[in-house]
């Protein structure tokens, strides 16, 4: 039987697995791939798996040991999810697709700018979302180098100051696994909106503990803010990725129960 699964550092707490078993049934197994090591889970996956998701910080290495890359996936430079074919393991980005759809849920056709806010993996997926949606890219990151390489590649620019970055920004796409004391320093009046356009947008990629709950929050939603919650991006990445493992569409409405 096949059976599928996922690999990080760490994997201890990921949803994956009860969200994948409710999409299914049960009818094929789901299992946490352990390991700090990335050359030693990706053996593993060789060995007994059909398919796998790949999170932090493994997405970029699978994007080189993947045999063929999905266009969307080539341009990010970024994987999360693996399958065997017989042409070889197939890679995709399933976060861009998250991204995509929970922004398209939160009525952003309007907005003309986005910040995202981390340029690993899952901030690759959100700039290239964000661009291809027609949205202006501002980049930030705790290593300004990083974002720099990003905005070339996209060609977004680059803010070092967080307050003046979220000011200016109609949608907040923050993919940092934790809140930073700039984040946390925010008040409402940074989250106004800009003149004539509807109140901001904010994404976060962090669903376990995200950063904009409690005070954060808020101060967005007093400013005319809306908030979307990791578990949205992360619903709308399993419904593509899934259907991508076993050729069968899964239950949408089952994984937002799980959720």
């Amino acid at each position: 039987m096949d059976k599928f699964g996922i690999i990080g550092n760490p994997v201890a707490g990921s949803m994956s697995p009860r969200l994948f078993t409710a999409a299914y049934g049960g009818r094929w197994p789901y299992e946490l791939i352990e390991g700090a090591d990335f050359d030693a889970s990706w053996a593993r996956f060789l060995r007994e798996y059909k398919g796998i998701n790949i999170t932090a910080p493994f997405k970029e290495d699978a994007f080189r040991a993947a045999d063929r890359v999905a266009p969307a996936a080539r341009r990010i430079g970024a994987v999360n999810l693996a399958v065997k074919t017989p042409h070889g393991v197939e890679a995709y980005n399933t976060d861009y697709e998250g991204v995509r759809l929970a922004l398209a849920e939160a009525g952003t056709d309007a907005a003309r700018t986005a910040l995202v806010v981390g340029c690993g993996g899952a901030g690759r997926a959100a700039a290239a979302a964000a661009v291809d949606a027609g949205m202006q890219l501002v980049l930030q990151n705790r290593t300004r180098n990083r974002a720099e390489v990003l905005a070339e590649v996209f060609g977004g620019s680059v803010e070092d100051d967080l307050r003046t970055a979220v000011r200016a920004a109609d949608v907040i796409i923050y993919t940092i696994p934790q809140p930073t004391d700039a984040l946390l320093d925010l008040q409402e009046a940074d989250f106004a909106p800009a003149e004539g356009c509807p109140g901001k947008v904010v994404l976060e990629a962090n669903y376990k503990n995200p950063a904009f709950p409690g005070a954060l929050l808020e101060r967005l939603e007093r400013a005319g803010g809306r908030y979307v919650p990791g578990r949205r991006w992360l619903l709308y990445q399993a419904v593509t990725g899934y259907a991508l493992f076993t050729g069968v569409e899964p239950d949408k409405e089952k994984i937002m129960n799980a959720l």
